[in-house]
């Protein structure tokens, strides 16, 4: 079947589904059925070798975040020598990341949905995730899921979710999913006492007796913004072609704003609709600024700053947004969970929360008071542009800011890949 013809019938699919529960749920149960008979098939008669570990970033989409840290923590020591690993990438992405098996000939890269990624997934005693593992996969009982989500939660999650304006999920649907991923992992990693208790609710941990599975031993991934170098900011810059010699003296900001549950393009997925005049923006900032413009990776939207110059410059696709915490003078965001990591760096953050009514009040809601966050809250663009230099004309790092980071952060010390790994090893 061309690929054209298959994009008109998923999005067909898509389009129906958002407008029909009932439909969605069987053509789910369809789907949930086939893909459970193909793994049960790639997993009958295999044997779990305890030396393999599977890794996989937001369902094969890139190469970063904790699973990343904890496997380049590992590659790195010679006592997990004799450790095997498979990394999982999307197809369109594969290509991207051969070098890791020239790079570490103990690793193999694999495609997802493929022969081989379901026989990686039978096979591993670890299967080292950030998102959640697919509804039809099930660890054996001798096989370790370790789900090291991907952020200290501002915006309420799972159970902790009282109304949705999901575009393609219900309250009740958002549960089931989170059911099935707290009835799999083994562990899930925690970087505070905060997030341990957010998880235990929003995952319904409590009720089932599992909350001993929360390993809260910081975030292996923030171990890069505690160890980075001068060097490590140097080769940003110029993979970015943002060095001193092509942007003067300018600073560097980045807007990393989250996704909105309600915006959804059938076919395709969540979508985002700018809440920013980048025209306006640029008038005004673009003599002493460039901006930074890192898409969550839930949304599909395809972005064409052309009109902005070398004002603007769209990283959504590049793959790891802690080399843009490092190479930023300044965060812009709004209720992404970016922030909680970035304050690490003690640099100035801006809270660009355009549509705050509408998200807290009928779309998500939030797990702490606002007036907790390290920053300055502005809800229209004349507020933000006059914020940004404010900002970065002070120190950032006031007593607010040091209670915030040492609430929500308490564990960054460069070391949690090391007890991450000791621990679930164990």
């Amino acid at each position: 079947m061309a690929r054209g013809v298959k994009k008109i019938i998923k999005r067909t699919m898509y389009g129906f589904a958002k407008l029909c529960p009932p439909a969605r749920k069987r053509v789910r149960n369809m789907m949930f059925w086939y893909r459970t008979r193909v793994f049960q098939r790639a997993s009958k008669g295999v044997v779990t070798d305890p030396k393999l570990m599977a890794f996989c970033v937001f369902s094969g989409k890139g190469y970063s975040d904790s699973p990343r840290a904890i496997y380049e923590y590992m590659v790195r020591q010679p006592e997990y020598a004799d450790y095997r690993f498979v990394w999982i990438f999307k197809r369109r992405y594969i290509e991207n990341y051969g070098w890791l098996e020239e790079t570490y000939p103990n690793t193999t890269v694999v495609a997802w949905a493929s022969p081989e990624y379901q026989k990686a997934m039978a096979t591993a005693k670890y299967w080292i995730f950030n998102y959640r593992v697919s509804a039809h996969m099930w660890p054996r009982e001798d096989q370790v899921y370790v789900e090291c989500w991907h952020g200290t939660p501002l915006k309420r999650l799972g159970y902790d979710l009282t109304y949705s304006d999901n575009a393609m999920n219900t309250t009740d649907e958002i549960r089931q999913k989170y059911d099935l991923d707290s009835a799999k992992f083994r562990w899930m990693i925690s970087p505070s006492p905060f997030t341990t208790e957010v998880f235990a609710t929003a995952w319904n941990l409590h009720a089932i007796g599992k909350t001993d599975a929360l390993l809260e031993e910081g975030y292996p991934r923030n171990d890069f913004l505690i160890n980075h170098t001068q060097e490590d900011v140097d080769r940003v810059k110029r993979e970015l072609n943002i060095t001193p010699e092509e942007i003067g003296g300018r600073k560097i900001i980045l807007y990393a704003p989250t996704w909105r549950d309600n915006q959804h393009t059938s076919g395709l997925g969540y979508s985002y609709e700018l809440g920013a005049d980048f025209q306006k923006l640029r008038a005004a900032l673009e003599e002493d600024y460039v901006l930074l413009f890192r898409a969550h990776y839930l949304v599909a939207s395809r972005f064409d700053f052309e009109a902005y110059g070398d004002f603007v410059r769209d990283v959504s696709r590049y793959p790891d947004i802690n080399d843009l915490y490092i190479v930023s003078d300044l965060l812009i965001t709004d209720y992404s969970s970016v922030f909680f990591d970035y304050a690490n760096l003690r640099r100035p953050i801006l809270f660009y929360m355009y549509d705050l009514a509408a998200y807290r009040d009928e779309i998500r809601g939030f797990y702490l008071s606002l007036d907790d966050l390290p920053g300055p809250i502005v809800e229209d663009e004349d507020a933000l542009i006059a914020a940004i230099p404010e900002a970065l004309s002070k120190p950032a790092y006031d007593e607010k800011y040091r209670r915030f980071h040492e609430r929500f952060n308490p564990l960054d010390d460069g070391h949690a890949a090391e007890r991450v790994v000791k621990r679930i090893l164990s």
